[in-house]
C-alpha cells in the first residue's frame, strides 16, 4: 500500500493517481531508439543528457508546467542503486510526469570515513541510466531543503522509513515541499535495503553473504518454500537403476614404520560397511521420505546379503538381478579418521543380450506409475549404452523426470541424451568431453548441446556448485542454443570429515525437490544442504529429512531474505506441480 500525505485531506480518503509515463525530456531519444541503434554513442549521449545543472533544471520544470505536466521529485545520495532505489523511483514516476532526481554531492555525503564509495559524477550516470528518470542533478548542499524551494515539486517522494520519522532535516523539508503547495507521498517499501548496511556488510567481510542472501531472494529460497517442499518428498515414488557397491571403512592404530621396508604399519581396530553405488541414493530417498524401488545386481556372497539386510531394514524396495561375480567393494583404511589409502575390487562385467532383456523388461515394471527414475552409472557394467538406447525412449513417454549422474573411469556421462538433469562434478564433466581448457560455461555448453539435456548441476568441491540451465522450450526450438542461465551456490560445509556420498545426497535431493515443483536453484540450495549434512557424517550414511529440515531452520541467508523480491523468468514452486510440465517440453519427444 502507498501512504499519502495530502494536506486537507484525511489519510485513507485520497485518490489514486493515475499519471501518463513519458520517459524523457521533448525530443530526446527514447529508449526503444537507443536499442535499436547501433551507434553507442547514441545511447551515452541519451542519458547522459539528463544531467543538468541549476539552470537548466529550472527551465525544463518551467517548461514541463507550462504544458501542465505534473512535476516529482526523489532525494538521496544512491551511492550503491540497489533493488530498493530501483522500486522507489519507479513508484516515484508513476506518480506524475516528469521526474527530477537530486543525489547529494561527495562533499556533503556524511556516511562515514571513505563515502562515498561511488563518485557523484557515476552515480548522476547510473540513475541518468534508469528509463523512468527524467532529469538528475547533483545537489551541493548538505540537504534538500534550498533545492525543494526551487524546484516547488507538485510531489516529493520519500522512502516509506520516513513515514514516522520525526528527524528535524526531513521535518524542514516537509515545510518547504508544502508551503509550495506540494505534497509528500510515501514510497510502498515493499523492497527494503540499505547502501549504507550493505557497505558496512561488505567491508565486515559479509559480501559472500550479501550475494547468497540475494541469489535466494530472486529465486524464491526462503525457509516456508524449502519446508513446503521437504514436505512433498513424502509422496514422491522413484526408481533408481544402476550397480550396487559395498564400501568398507578399516580403522586402524598407525604404530610406526614397518621393519623389512619404509612402509606404514597399521594395526586394525575395527571395520565399517556401508551399502554404496546405486545403493546410498536409494537409501537417501528412502531417508528423505521417498517410496523408493531399486533395480541392481546382486550375487550370493557375503557382501550381496548384507545389501538385502540393509536395504530391507530401510524400507529401500528392490529388485535385484543376478550378478555372476563378487559384489564390488571399495575399502578405505584410515588411522585417526584421516583416509590412508583405498583398495578397490570392482570386476567390470558389463550386461550380456539376456541380462540386458530382462534388465529392461524389469525397469519398465517397476518405472509404471514412478514421479522419477535415475540412473546411476558408476561404472560396473550395469548401465550400458545399449540398455539407455533401449529404455530412454520408452521412459521418456512414461515417466515425468529423468536424471543421471556417473562416478568412475568406465561410465560415459554422454550416454544420457534427453534426460531432465545430470549432476556431475567438473572433473567428470571435462572427463566426457575430454576438453580441459575451456572455460566452465563453454564446456557446460558442449556437455548440453551433446546430450540435449535442458538443465545440469555441476559440483565444485568445496568450492560449491553452478547450476546451468536452457530457457523452457523444446530442444531445437528459437533460443534453445542462444541462452544458458547460470546461478552459483557456495559450499555450506563448514568443514569436510568425509566426503563420500556427497554428490549422491545431492542427486537423490535435487530429484526430489525438483519433481516437487522447485525452481533449479531452489532445488541446488536443497541439494547442497543434503550434501554438507553428508559430509560432515564419518561414512556412507543416508540424510534424514527431519535433519535437513533442521538444517533450513539454521541457515541465515534465508532469515535475510528481501520481502517480495523480483522473480523475472523464474519458474515458482507450485504446490500442484505436475513435474513432466515444468522440467520436459510438451511434444518434444514423443
Amino acid at each position: 500500500m502507498v501512504a499519502q500525505h495530502l494536506r486537507g485531506v484525511p489519510r485513507g480518503c485520497e485518490a489514486p493517481i493515475y499519471r501518463r509515463a513519458v520517459c524523457g525530456r521533448p525530443g530526446a531519444p527514447g529508449l526503444a531508439a537507443w536499442r535499436g541503434s547501433r551507434d553507442r554513442s547514441v545511447v551515452i549521449a541519451g542519458y547522459q543528457s539528463k544531467i543538468v545543472d541549476l539552470a537548466s533544471l529550472r527551465r525544463r520544470i518551467e517548461e514541463a508546467r507550462a504544458a501542465g505536466r505534473v512535476v516529482v521529485q526523489c532525494h538521496g545520495c544512491f551511492d550503491i542503486v540497489h533493488p530498493g532505489h530501483v522500486r522507489y523511483l519507479e513508484f516515484a514516476r508513476r506518480q506524475g510526469d516528469l521526474l527530477v532526481v537530486s543525489l547529494t554531492g561527495d562533499a556533503q555525503v556524511g556516511k562515514g570515513e571513505d563515502r562515498p564509495y561511488i563518485p557523484q559524477d557515476l552515480r548522476a550516470e547510473n540513475l541518468a541510466a534508469l528509463e523512468f528518470v527524467d532529469l538528475v542533478y547533483i545537489n551541493p548542499d548538505a540537504t534538500a531543503v534550498g533545492l525543494l524551494g526551487q524546484v516547488r515539486p507538485d510531489i516529493y517522494v520519500k522512502g516509506a522509513e520516513y513515514e514516522h520519522s520525526r528527524d528535524p532535516r526531513f521535518e524542514e523539508e516537509r515545510r518547504v515541499v508544502e508551503s509550495c503547495g506540494g505534497r509528500i507521498i510515501f514510497s510502498s517499501g515493499d523492497v527494503v535495503f540499505s547502501s549504507t548496511h550493505l557497505i558496512g556488510r561488505i567491508a565486515a567481510g559479509e559480501g559472500e553473504g550479501v550475494r547468497l542472501a540475494l541469489t535466494c531472494s530472486r529465486y524464491g529460497v526462503d525457509q516456508t518454500a524449502l519446508r513446503d517442499l521437504c514436505a512433498r518428498f513424502v509422496a514422491r515414488r522413484v526408481v533408481v537403476v544402476g550397480d550396487v557397491l559395498l564400501d568398507r571403512y578399516v580403522d586402524c592404530d598407525a604404530v610406526g614404520v614397518a621393519s623389512e621396508a619404509p612402509v606404514m604399519s597399521l594395526t586394525q581396530l575395527q571395520e565399517r560397511t556401508y551399502v554404496g553405488g546405486a545403493g546410498i541414493v536409494a537409501r537417501h530417498l528412502a531417508a528423505l521420505g521417498a517410496e523408493v524401488a531399486l533395480v541392481s545386481r546382486a550375487g550370493v556372497d557375503p557382501a550381496s546379503d548384507e545389501v538385502r539386510v540393509t536395504l530391507d531394514r530401510e524400507g529401500v524396495g528392490h529388485e535385484l538381478l543376478p550378478l555372476h561375480t563378487p559384489l564390488p567393494q571399495k575399502t578405505r583404511f584410515l588411522a585417526d579418521d584421516v583416509k590412508l589409502f583405498k583398495l578397490d575390487q570392482v570386476h567390470h562385467r558389463p550386461l550380456d543380450s539376456k541380462e540386458e532383456e530382462d534388465a529392461c523388461r524389469t525397469l519398465m515394471n517397476v518405472s509404471r506409475g514412478a514421479d522419477a527414475v535415475i540412473f546411476c552409472d558408476f561404472g560396473c557394467g550395469m548401465i550400458t549404452g545399449r540398455l539407455l538406447a533401449r529404455v530412454l525412449p520408452q521412459l521418456r513417454k512414461s515417466v515425468p523426470f529423468l536424471a543421471a549422474d556417473v562416478s568412475g573411469k568406465r561410465a560415459n556421462l554422454l550416454h544420457f541424451r534427453e534426460v531432465d538433469l545430470l549432476c556431475p562434478t567438473e572433473r567428470e564433466m571435462r572427463a566426457a568431453l575430454n576438453d580441459y581448457d575451456a572455460g566452465l560455461s563453454n564446456a557446460v555448453w558442449q556437455l548440453l548441446n551433446l546430450t540435449q539435456v535442458r538443465q545440469t548441476i555441476i559440483t565444485l568441491g568445496k568450492r560449491g556448485l553452478v547450476t546451468f540451465e536452457r530457457p523452457t522450450a523444446a530442444p531445437g526450438a528459437p533460443g534453445w542454443a542462444g541462452r544458458l542461465r547460470s546461478e552459483a551456490l557456495p559450499s555450506f560445509a563448514p568443514h569436510a570429515v568425509d566426503a563420500l556420498g556427497a554428490g549422491d545426497a545431492l542427486l537423490a535431493t535435487a530429484t526430489l525437490a525438483l519433481t516437487g515443483g522447485a525452481n533449479l536453484v531452489q532445488a541446488a540450495y536443497l541439494a547442497s544442504g543434503a550434501a554438507a549434512l553428508e559430509v560432515i557424517t564419518p561414512g556412507n550414511v543416508p540424510v534424514l529429512r527431519e535433519r535437513l529440515m533442521t538444517w533450513i531452520d539454521s541457515r541465515r541467508e534465508l532469515a535475510l531474505r528481501t520481502r517480495d523480491a523480483s522473480r523475472r523468468d523464474i519458474d515458482p514452486p507450485r504446490a500442484d506441480a505436475n513435474p513432466s510440465a515444468l522440467r520436459r517440453p510438451q511434444g518434444v519427444y514423443e
